[in-house]
């Protein structure tokens, strides 16, 4: 840690949904920020015109509020170090790309793209690496081979030119990163990536060291995926003099796929039935519509919880966090180097937890939601009655229908498979005598109801299974459900015995 205040930023492209990878990025930057009292900045990294989707950054905006992933400063919430999008930023970096061409750290290149393509297939001939490097600069058309004179020229002509960083020939890179250890890289194995371009927009490399300089970023947290960039942010940083300030690194383990072969992807979701995205997206693209955990039902804060743990442990049996736990506990210590396996059920376990912790009356107001829907209309105090009664019994506010719908429908048919075991020669006899002591009680309470049916059962030596079960089927339609006694009380006296009558007359 420094002594400087903690800043850290999430800087994703507007190139399509976030993905759930993503998400978790911005959560780790969110909890280390966090818990060190730190700012958490949101930046939107649009240099990549041609890949720019419509929708895209209100879509990641709308994601980390969902989650509670809030900034402190960033787009939409515009901060001293504004404006926070890089399109309105692309004024800034010709002069860093002029800064690294004067102190000969970067240099101008005007091949075309069929001298590349030449250069590529030459060096393939020859079992070479094929990238443009310090093997290969010097027999290509740049400032570095052509005389001043010339590349003032073309440069003056409006000739299309890319600007190169120039990496060093034979040297080792060594570097730290929080999370990986020591760090080395041989410059050998580099190639001089492009840096700016003709058109005014810097790539991703230049624009994204500025930038967290500008901003003074103090740590860069990020996915695996940018750990091959880390030589040439290094090697930028200290050919713009800035090596004092620049931030420390930890890059974070892939997220895999359910069977631990290779990084999670959008077709894993659609092939195994699980959402990849944090919330529904329709790509105004193609038209194809992908799920969201939000629309899938699952609480903000189990879907946070389960991210959390895709990568990171607190080194406990505690499972269940808060957001605030997660601040307090996060260390970037106690993330692991190798890839985190996704696991669906865990996902609908976290859920399922979350959803018992909440109160009935805030779980009720959900289901109430989805009743409306159906064009069931019931008193507030029974659906929270009956939430209270199933919710053990589910994941998601919407699996409450199939444990619940008997209370608002009567059976329209009853499972066969306990019909044939359970429905006895005798049982259509024994619940019409039910039906009579159920008539006759003045208190239709679960104590009164369980007394007159245990009096029965003695006095006509009746087991509790025959009749039990053959009162289930009759309410319910089925062998399962809630306490039989609360049913009944919910359903009242008249829908009671209706049901009831009407099995008997049903089921044969």
């Amino acid at each position: 840690m420094t002594d400087k205040k903690v800043r850290v930023r999430f800087a994703p492209s507007p190139t399509g949904p976030l993905h759930m990878g993503g998400v978790r990025t911005a959560l780790y930057n969110y909890l280390f920020a966090k818990k060190h009292g730190g700012d958490f900045l949101l930046r939107i990294e649009d240099t990549d015109q041609a890949r720019f989707v419509p929708g895209a950054e209100e879509y990641i905006m709308e994601s980390l509020r969902w989650c509670g992933i809030l900034w402190d400063e960033g787009v939409g919430k515009e901060g001293p170090h504004a404006p926070y999008r890089q399109s309105e930023r692309k004024e800034l970096y010709r002069q860093y790309a002029e800064q690294l061409i004067e102190n000969k750290m970067a240099y101008y290149a005007f091949d075309t793209a069929e001298e590349l393509e030449a250069m590529r297939k030459r060096i393939e001939a020859e079992k070479g690496m094929a990238q443009y490097d310090a093997r290969t600069r010097g027999q290509m058309k740049n400032s570095l081979t052509l005389p001043e004179e010339q590349t003032r020229e073309l440069l003056e002509s409006g000739q299309p030119y890319v600007v190169r960083f120039k990496m060093p020939e034979n040297e080792e890179i060594v570097m730290q990163d929080l999370i990986r250890g020591t760090v080395k890289v041989h410059t050998s194995q580099l190639d001089d990536k492009v840096l700016y371009k003709s058109d005014g927009m810097p790539t991703y490399h230049l624009a994204n060291v500025v930038d967290d300089y500008l901003m003074e970023i103090t740590h860069v947290i990020r996915g695996e995926e940018w750990l091959p960039s880390l030589p040439l942010h290094v090697m930028l940083y200290r050919s713009l003099g800035w090596e004092e300030r620049m931030p420390q690194f930890a890059h974070l383990p892939l997220l895999l796929k359910p069977d631990g072969n290779g990084k999670l992807s959008k077709r894993d979701g659609d092939r195994l039935g699980f959402p990849v995205f944090p919330l529904m997206w329709n790509d105004p693209k193609s038209g194809e519509i992908s799920s969201g955990y939000r629309e899938s039902g699952y609480f903000a804060d189990a879907f946070v919880n389960m991210l959390a743990f895709l990568g990171w442990n607190p080194g406990t049996e505690q499972e269940v966090f808060s957001m605030q736990e997660l601040v307090d506990t996060f260390t970037l210590e106690r993330v692991g180097k190798s890839g985190s396996k996704f696991d669906p059920a865990k996902a609908r376990w976290f859920n399922h937890q979350y959803l018992l912790k909440k109160d009935n009356e805030e779980v009720a107001a959900l289901y109430d939601l989805i009743l409306k829907d159906k064009g069931i209309h019931e008193p507030m105090e029974k659906v929270v009655k009956i939430v209270s009664m199933v919710k053990d019994r589910v994941s998601f506010v919407h699996e409450i229908w199939d444990q619940s719908s008997f209370f608002f429908l009567a059976p329209e048919s009853y499972d066969e498979k306990t019909v044939q075991k359970k429905w006895k020669e005798d049982t259509p006899t024994i619940l019409l005598q039910v039906v009579d002591i159920l008539n006759a009680l003045e208190d239709f309470s679960v104590e009164a109801i369980d007394k007159a049916l245990h009096d029965y059962m003695e006095t006509q030596q009746v087991g509790a299974g025959k009749l039990m079960i053959g009162l289930r089927l009759s309410l319910v339609g089925a062998g399962m459900g809630p306490d039989l006694k609360e049913i009944m009380v919910l359903l009242g006296k008249e829908e009671v015995v209706a049901r009831i009558k009407h099995a008997v007359e049903v089921i044969k």
